[in-house]
């Protein structure tokens, strides 16, 4: 879309960079949450201090899923087995390592149906909270449109047009949000 300032531009552009990092934030977030399998976004980022530099474990091998319950890391580097047991157990992920001396293998127990009801509970709040932050940018977005409208920057009809675009997209990215949270559910749900 043309629009009519350099200002209205910013504006947008601005709008759409917050709401696609607060998308982006619930699903890094939805990903994190454990549901009864194994996931390797769970401890891909968990630093380990590794000859004196914080490490990335995905840096310093391999993390595979042999079954769906079980992680198992193989490292480049045998020596840092111990190291990487000691992160792991430090970023308290709920799952204890065990080292076999050539891998690391973490099993991740059932969830049982009150953990489950408390992580639905987590992935709604995680969704509420993501809708706010929404609608505090459309906010923002529109106060910047009524300081544009007050200058007599712009015509009250472009303004109105541009106000109902926001619109339109804030209940976009809402449904996006709604289905989103809905599938993390089901998934958390399902045994």
């Amino acid at each position: 879309m043309n629009y009519a300032t350099p200002q209205i531009e910013e504006i947008f552009m601005n709008f759409e960079l917050s709401c696609d990092k607060a998308i982006e934030y619930m699903k890094n977030e939805f990903n994190l949450m454990r549901a009864g399998r194994a996931n390797p976004k769970l401890v891909e980022n968990i630093k380990v201090d590794y000859y004196g530099a914080a490490t990335p474990i995905n840096q310093m091998g391999n993390i595979s899923i042999p079954e769906p319950r079980c992680l198992v890391i193989t490292l480049w580097d045998k020596s840092a087995l111990k190291d990487v047991e000691k992160a792991i157990l430090a970023a308290n992920i709920g799952v204890t390592p065990q080292n076999d001396g050539t891998v690391i293998r973490l099993t991740f127990p059932v969830l049982t149906e009150e953990r489950r009801r408390d992580l639905v509970k987590q992935v709604k709040k995680l969704a509420e909270d993501t809708k706010v932050v929404l609608r505090n940018a459309r906010r923002e977005a529109m106060d910047g449109l009524k300081k544009d409208k007050n200058a007599k920057a712009v015509s009250e009809d472009l303004i109105a047009d541009y106000e109902s675009e926001i619109d339109k997209s804030l209940s976009k990215l809402i449904d996006t949000v709604d289905k989103l949270s809905k599938e993390k559910e089901i998934d958390v749900m399902s045994v």
